[in-house]
Formats: C-alpha cells, structure tokens, sequence
C-alpha cells in the first residue's frame, strides 16, 4: 500500500510520493504535503515555464522564479502559465 499524505494542493488524501522530490527542509515539506498527482502536475507546468521562458537553471535567478511559482501553484495562489496555454477541461 503506499503512503498517503493531505495534498495541499488538492485539500484531500491522496498518494504521496516516495521519496522526498530534493534534499532539504523544501523537499522534506513537500514529500510531507504535496501529493504525487499534483508534484507530477508541477512538473509539467515547470516544464512548460522553463521552454516558454528559456530559463537557465544554472541562473540563480531563475531557480529562484520556479520556487516562488512552485509555491503559489501547490497553494492554489494566481501562478505563470505558458503564453497561450488553456488548461483541460476534466
């Protein structure tokens, strides 16, 4: 059976991931309150921010920009999107 956490994100139990996502107090908080469903939507969006707006992530600022859009995504806070993108209808 695997581990369950409250998604922040969704405000439900769902499955959570099986290792902390990176080292650290960040990682250790999002292996603890973001579930596998939203970090993989995450990645997705993070994906796309980093296409659309060419970031280097060897640029320090650029690490900081995906962190603070992270955290408003998983808060359910107004986020960056790809220019042009709709989300889907489910």
């Amino acid at each position: 059976m695997s581990r369950t956490v409250h998604c922040k994100k969704y405000d439900k139990e769902l499955p959570g991931l099986p290792l902390p996502p990176y080292p650290g107090p960040k990682g250790q908080e999002i292996y603890e309150t973001v579930s596998k469903q939203a970090w993989q939507e995450w990645q997705t969006q993070q994906t796309m921010l980093i296409n659309e707006k060419q970031l280097n992530l060897m640029d320090s600022e650029s690490r900081e920009y995906l962190q603070v859009e992270m955290d408003k995504f998983f808060n359910n806070e107004s986020h960056d999107t790809a220019e042009g993108w709709v989300p889907s209808e489910e």
